[in-house]
């Protein structure tokens, strides 16, 4: 019985792990890559939070939620090019305008988001990849939302472009030595403004998950800090995107505690289960500030350093 159990808690921190995980896994790409070229940008919250409401209501009114997730991205992107282009102004702090953005992001999708709280829209299809074990659990579990892998495939793809490409090395120049990329006739001020806007873009395909799949609802405590989170995570993935897929999957079981428990009848103590991504996030947080290995890979020219 208490195997029967036990298999059942896993299985449900499977699923769970890889729907929690795929919000984070956007907003951590999204930081990842503003942080590797050196800006630190503290306002992929609002980024999330707006996605999500834009992504809702294009899908309610187009019938298209594939739409809708386009349109978070623009949005996020809109975000993004804002804190960039406010950035490159003389004797601004990168994470002052970050919160200001927030503010603002979650401030303009309450404001607008009111009449989609109700409303049901269209909303993103599994994929079902467990219906073949005959195990309902299992199968339920293995209904993975197309965005996972596209997520996955964006990791691969960064950490590639990274190593091998040379508007990668431009990055990792820029966000480790302003100086010498200055010296090699780069712009940092539009490599940074570029970055962060694409970085503002994954951010808003991230919160279209939250609304269009899984919670897959609009309402307005939909992020729970998952964008304040995720450059947590992105410091514990040591500025790696694949390191970033790890994390987030490790923050999503984390979300998934409290639900697999409650599957199998355990009530007790739901409310400090559902914790457990916050106080990952300290424990990570302090971990990270004692972490040599974060200290000798982190962004040189990154605001936390200086």
């Amino acid at each position: 019985m208490m195997d029967s159990a036990f298999i059942t808690v896993l299985i449900a921190m499977l699923g769970g792990a890889i729907r929690v995980s795929t919000p984070f896994m956007f907003v951590a790409l999204g930081e990842c890559l503003t942080e590797k070229s050196g800006r630190i940008n503290l306002g992929l919250e609002g980024n999330l939070v707006l996605g999500a409401m834009v992504a809702y209501a294009i899908s309610f009114h187009t019938g298209n939620p594939w739409i809708g997730v386009l349109a978070a991205g623009g949005s996020g992107l809109i975000l993004g090019a804002l804190h960039g282009y406010i950035c490159k102004l003389p004797k601004v702090n990168d994470i002052a305008v970050g919160i200001a953005i927030m503010s603002f992001g979650t401030g303009v999708a309450f404001f607008f988001g009111k009449p989609y709280i109700q409303p049901s829209a269209p909303r993103l299809d599994a994929i079902h990849l467990g219906d073949w074990t005959g195990n309902s659990a299992l199968a339920q579990a293995l209904q993975v939302n197309p965005l996972f892998f596209v997520g996955i495939i964006l990791a691969v793809a960064m950490s590639w472009a990274f190593a091998n490409t040379r508007w990668g090395l431009i990055v990792r120049m820029t966000g480790d030595s302003a100086a010498s990329a200055r010296a090699m006739g780069v712009s940092v001020d539009w490599v940074r403004f570029l970055a962060t806007a694409a970085g503002g873009f994954l951010a808003g395909v991230g919160g279209a998950f939250l609304s269009l799949y899984y919670p897959g609802s609009w309402n307005q405590g939909l992020s729970s800090g998952q964008g304040l989170m995720a450059v947590a995570l992105v410091i514990f993935a040591r500025w790696d995107p694949i390191r970033c897929i790890w994390a987030a999957l490790l923050f999503g079981a984390a979300g998934a505690i409290g639900p697999s428990l409650q599957s199998v009848g355990i009530s007790q103590g739901y409310y400090f289960f559902n914790a457990a991504p916050y106080i990952l996030t300290l424990f990570i947080m302090i971990a990270s500030a004692r972490s040599k290995g974060a200290a000798r890979e982190v962004p040189g020219e990154l605001s936390i350093t200086k």
